[in-house]
């Protein structure tokens, strides 16, 4: 088959480089794609929030599976408008990709499908979030109700820092916060694929979302991950299916509008069993990739299965024993002010490390053709090797051998789990 892939960051190299290693796939197309997935596919221009040019490029190139990356063209109704034209699309249409649009209306669908999640309250005023941090207590947890790239969200034990974002939040145009109890205990990334009706689950990861160490700083995208995670409960995604996932796709359905694609469940293992921090309706960056890099099902051939509606003869997903672990290279001032045009070097030493792939996020060809930074996240290094300590240390042998002017990285991805010291109470 032929595959389009809808995007530019690490996200979108990682789905083509797994999608292209099923031996079912003769061609990948990207839209608009970077200078790494440039390697691995055809990168053609094109603007991924028109459907019509979407689909225009599908028919072009006489494209069997469009993929739906980021989701900014999910939410904008892309994929509707390149399944009325007649593509096998994997990811939701807009009206299901509100579960990631809007997260009230997510909180709506947890309610009526009996998911269970923290306490949350959605306000339109700052006396109204005023009222509900009071009411739920600190740490203060404060969601944008929009798309926020990841960034929407603040943690704090401030009361005046979480009414500032809230401030922030409700000055745009039909503004909402929701503000939710704080859910204690590991969070965990469970990327389940549904066809509409059936659910499978990818193994679960580990994702880093602040910017230092230790949890330190503001929100990131991300920067960095781990999977498997063997300290979490046995049977963890079996669970998530039985208790989360499911019962949203049922509800989804019976609303009439089918969610097909990657429904995200990010969770806190809080004391009292797993609990939902928030919903995506796409793989994640940098927690998928590890996850979906230790797949030895055909990857292609599963998504297609989902936009096809026909997971129930897919059989069940096989996976490898290794470990896989991300580590995120940022820009300078990033996440505040990120600084971009900075040459990037030493790509190729890094993946002559065996197990080790640079994943590009924010990268561009300057005017001369050399590699520069055109983002916040510049580079995902991934790493896959027999156990944890080794994924580790190539993932970090390929970042020191990278350079970037003023770059910033965590140094403790995974750090816990390989020393042990994760568990669920």
């Amino acid at each position: 088959m032929k595959v389009l892939v809808l995007g530019s960051g690490a996200r979108e190299h990682a789905l083509v480089k797994a999608i292209a290693a099923d031996p079912e796939v003769d061609a990948v197309i990207a839209a608009p794609g970077n200078p790494g997935i440039d390697a691995t596919a055809l990168c053609v221009p094109v603007d991924i929030l028109d459907g019509e040019a979407v689909a225009a490029l599908a028919r072009e190139h006489d494209i069997d599976l469009v993929v739906v990356g980021p989701e900014a063209p999910l939410v904008a109704g892309v994929a509707d408008v390149c399944r009325s034209a007649g593509f096998a699309v994997f990811g939701p249409s807009a009206a299901a990709a509100m579960l990631e649009g809007s997260k009230s209306f997510a909180k709506e669908v947890m309610a009526a499908a009996e998911v269970p999640t923290a306490l949350a309250h959605v306000c339109t005023s700052l006396d109204e979030v005023a009222s509900a941090l009071d009411s739920l207590g600190t740490p203060h947890v404060v969601k944008d109700d929009g798309l926020a790239a990841g960034k929407g969200v603040l943690v704090t034990d401030s009361r005046e820092d979480a009414l500032r974002h809230a401030e922030r939040c409700l000055a745009k145009d039909g503004g909402r916060v929701v503000v939710e109890e704080f859910l204690d205990g590991p969070e965990v990334s469970v990327f389940c694929i549904s066809d509409g009706t059936r659910v499978v689950a990818l193994l679960p990861a580990q994702d880093f979302k602040r910017i230092g160490d230790g949890d330190l700083g503001p929100n990131t995208g991300g920067m960095g991950a781990y999977a498997p995670l063997d300290w979490a409960p046995r049977g963890l995604a079996d669970e998530i299916i039985a208790r989360v996932a499911q019962p949203t796709i049922d509800e989804m359905h019976r609303r009439g509008t089918p969610f097909v694609g990657t429904l995200y469940v990010g969770l806190a293992l809080t004391a009292r069993g797993p609990k939902v921090i928030e919903f995506n309706a796409r793989f994640g960056d940098p927690d998928g990739h590890a996850s979906f890099a230790l797949l030895e099902s055909p990857f292609a051939q599963l998504l297609f299965a989902a936009a096809t509606g026909e997971l129930e003869g897919f059989g069940r997903l096989r996976w490898s024993d290794d470990h896989a672990v991300v580590v995120v290279i940022a820009s300078d001032g990033y996440p505040e002010a990120p600084r971009t045009g900075d040459p990037i070097t030493g790509l190729d030493a890094a993946a002559e490390i065996p197990g080790v792939v640079v994943l590009h996020a924010g990268t561009k060809r300057d005017e001369t053709g050399a590699l520069v930074s055109a983002g916040g996240r510049v580079l995902n290094v991934l790493a896959v090797a027999s156990d944890l300590t080794k994924a580790r240390s190539a993932a970090y042998d390929a970042v020191s051998l990278i350079e970037l002017a003023g770059a910033r990285v965590r140094t403790d991805i995974a750090l816990k789990a390989e020393r042990g010291q994760l568990s669920v109470r």
